[in-house]
């Protein structure tokens, strides 16, 4: 039975990479993370096996192999369920903007919490420091600096700690997360521009962001 990685999460479909090529694959039955009730039953970082459907060569995945860990989130339109972000990885890196727009205290909490639980190491991006003054900035980073968390500030635009970031992600499954705006795709898309990655701007009246990239997704963005 073919086995490979879970590259790309859309709902429905899941892509799935297996000995070098991509697979789109759905799911037969129910699958059930241990211990928690989720509204995704794969996530982005599973291994899985699966049966190839010869007439239009997609896949249904038949096995989840077990996690060495998980990151979730509460689901937005089933509170009583999570929502699996990603699955077996190495390190997480939130990324957090202070103003354009401003990421809750809570939400950042809460990400840490999570990935605490599954001893997954994790680290604050801080985008848009341009934006931001200096006071402010070195109150924020102090705050977490003092929880033990590692706090990069960046610009993405002025490619300022970008490189550092990336770095720190070769040879690592590494999560970048956030809410919408805060420039994920922009920080993905400068490490790597062939992706040609969609992204938006800031809505000026709310400061909020548009959500570009409504699934979860593997990049490959530490080619040497």
């Amino acid at each position: 039975m073919p086995q490979g990685l879970v590259l790309k999460t859309t709902g429905s479909w899941y892509t799935v990479l297996s000995n070098g090529k991509k697979v789109n694959c759905r799911i037969k039955g129910k699958f059930r993370t241990k211990g928690i009730k989720t509204s995704t039953p794969v996530a982005v970082g599973d291994k899985v096996h699966f049966d190839v459907i010869k007439e239009d060569n997609t896949g249904i995945i038949t096995k989840i192999d077990p996690r060495k860990n998980y990151i979730i989130r509460k689901a937005t339109r089933f509170h009583h369920e999570a929502h699996l972000i990603a699955a077996n990885i190495d390190q997480a890196f939130l990324m957090v903007t202070l103003k354009s727009p401003v990421t809750p205290l809570e939400f950042i909490d809460r990400f840490l919490l999570s990935a605490e639980m599954f001893f997954i190491e994790a680290k604050i991006l801080i985008n848009k420091t341009d934006l931001v003054d200096k006071d402010e900035l070195n109150s924020f980073i102090e705050i977490y600096e003092k929880a033990g968390y590692e706090c990069i500030p960046m610009c993405v635009p002025e490619f300022h700690g970008v490189e550092d970031v990336h770095q720190r992600m070769k040879g690592k499954l590494s999560l970048i997360s956030g809410n919408s705006g805060v420039g994920k795709s922009s920080f993905i898309q400068a490490i790597n521009p062939e992706l040609n990655l969609k992204i938006s701007e800031i809505s000026d009246y709310h400061q909020s962001g548009k959500h570009t990239t409504p699934f979860s997704e593997i990049f490959e963005v530490t080619k040497d």
